[in-house]
């Protein structure tokens, strides 16, 4: 027995005394239950990779010897967390149209993890709906799904759920061992790393920064999840899902099939295997087993690399819609921004506001919230995607309309430097311009799409998001322009996008179960998913 196995043991027995006092019986052992553990950002291309490269030994095994399947997913577009996780978690075909974007009704943006944002984009579309953990534990994920317990969730981030005083003294053994053993590991990472700094002085300033993050996401992050999952099942929680974050953010920094972020990969492997193993310990809580995820990532070339370290929210701007001027931006822009980092600062203090700062200034750039506003229009940048919003209109301007104020834009904006694919509304669906050319979107006739096998689902899936209230008068995208796929943001691996890296990804099943197949969107996971909750009831 392992020294986690040993700690559990010891949990789990003062979980069963403070039942006693508080939480009445051990879980009947009646219905099935749910784990769902989401790889976040890994293509089903990087999954096949790790399998064959031996980075995922575990998975490779239980798809061998244990009769799990894999089942081929594509996740429309947006190719992104919170438009999954809505769709999958509440049966909803979501108004998310990206990370970062404008919300006509609120009049502002929303932009994940901002406090509050995720949670009233979850009361809002999910208003009235059972989501798929309702009773149980979400842990890193951008909506709650219902949970009673959630950590780490973008609803919650300066909030976390629980149940009690005496909820919050139970998991004291699991806490206090993962501080001891998370502390010993990142003392040798930091080791290990001064080491390899001394024999190779050069890689000191991207390696601190591997290292910074892979203890953050891979040995404290990912060590908690675990081990709090771990104590879940052997609860007997009925519902958990777990969202893994170290791979997601590694592909961002150095690249989907980066030597960091399949190391990554590696160490979310040995995480399932460890859920496995305490799984298989309580047969009689029913558990079924579910690995899958939300997005892939395509490798990229930051934009600022292509276009001589300009930004594209300002270029279009001095560009196209006011060449002659360098005004200010407006109001909203200014009051926005300093409206959100007060809001933060009363949040948040100490310890967790550092350590929000870090995935702020790192991942989401809140020192520069890449969006622009000069005008009447707004321009975001979101990632490999940009929206542009005239923001006098209360519903979006399809493309005559647009055209109208803005003649030739779409079209000069597709032959531009570092941009592929503009899409725009139009009474006949999504019209799309593509290095100048402008093409009526159908099934029938899939444009630059015609020849992917998937051609029809990119098509639709263009559709749908062109139908989001919320995405922009003119959706641009950085995949297949001239220089390749290219990132609004600073980032070397991207998602958000119609490429086959981004929409192509997997659910890796137990063998007794059956999936509606083929999975063509997110939303038929839900009445899937939602009968373990009918199951209990």
């Amino acid at each position: 027995m392992s020294l986690d196995d040993w700690v559990l043991s010891l949990q789990h027995t003062l979980d069963r005394s403070v039942r006693r006092f508080r939480r009445g019986e051990a879980p009947a052992i009646t219905q099935r239950r749910l784990l769902i553990v989401q790889i976040d950002g890994l293509s089903r291309a990087v999954l096949e990779r790790g399998i064959d490269t031996r980075r995922m030994p575990f998975l490779k095994s239980i798809l061998k010897h244990y009769g799990y399947m894999i089942e081929p997913m594509s996740v429309g577009l947006p190719t992104s967390t919170p438009a999954f996780q809505m769709a999958a978690m509440y049966g909803v075909r979501p108004d998310i149209p990206g990370f970062h974007y404008f919300n006509r009704e609120r009049q502002s943006d929303i932009h994940f993890p901002r406090p509050g944002h995720a949670a009233w984009v979850e009361e809002k579309l999910a208003s009235g709906r059972r989501g798929i953990v309702h009773g149980g534990s979400t842990y890193g994920c951008v909506f709650t799904g219902g949970a009673d317990n959630n950590f780490f969730s973008f609803t919650s981030l300066t909030k976390p759920s629980g149940r009690g005083i005496l909820s919050a003294l139970s998991p004291f053994v699991v806490v206090a061992w993962v501080l001891v053993k998370n502390t010993a590991l990142s003392v040798g990472e930091l080791s290990r790393a001064v080491v390899r700094f001394i024999a190779h002085p050069r890689m000191m300033r991207r390696g601190w920064r591997w290292t910074t993050m892979k203890i953050g996401m891979s040995v404290w992050v990912r060590g908690f999840f675990t081990m709090a999952v771990s104590r879940d099942l052997y609860a007997g929680t009925p519902a958990i899902y777990v969202n893994y974050l170290n791979y997601d953010v590694a592909a961002h920094a150095f690249g989907p099939r980066s030597v960091q972020a399949m190391q990554a990969l590696q160490d979310v492997d040995r995480a399932l295997h460890q859920l496995w193993r305490v799984m298989r310990r309580v047969p009689e809580h029913r558990y079924d087993f579910y690995v899958l995820s939300d997005h892939g990532q395509a490798g990229c070339t930051p934009y600022r690399d292509v276009c001589k370290g300009q930004r594209l929210e300002r270029w279009i701007f001095d560009q196209f819609l006011h060449p002659a001027g360098a005004d200010e931006p407006e109001a909203r822009a200014r009051s926005g921004l300093a409206q959100g980092i007060q809001a933060r600062r009363r949040g948040t203090t100490g310890l967790f506001q550092q350590f929000l700062n870090y995935i702020e200034e790192d991942f989401l750039r809140r020192g520069d919230p890449e969006a622009y506003e000069r005008g009447g229009v707004r321009v975001i940048s979101a990632g490999p995607n940009a929206f542009l919003y005239v923001l006098d209109q209360k519903t979006p301007l399809d493309i005559d309309a647009l055209e109208r104020r803005y003649p030739a834009l779409p079209e000069k904006l597709s032959q531009s430097r570092g941009i592929g694919f503009v899409f725009a509304r139009s009474p006949d669906g999504p019209v799309c311009f593509w290095r100048g050319e402008r093409l009526q979107l159908h099934e029938m006739r899939p444009g630059p799409f015609a020849a992917r096998p998937d051609a029809a689902i990119v098509v639709n899936s263009v559709a749908d998001l062109m139908r989001m209230p919320s995405a922009g008068d003119l959706v641009i995208y950085g995949n297949d322009s001239t220089q390749g796929t290219v990132s609004y943001i600073p980032e070397r691996g991207a998602h958000a996008g119609p490429s086959s890296e981004e929409m192509n990804t997997f659910v890796v099943r137990p063998g007794h179960v059956n999936l509606p197949l083929p999975l063509i969107h997110p939303i038929q996971l839900y009445p899937h998913f939602i009968q373990y909750q009918q199951a209990s009831q």
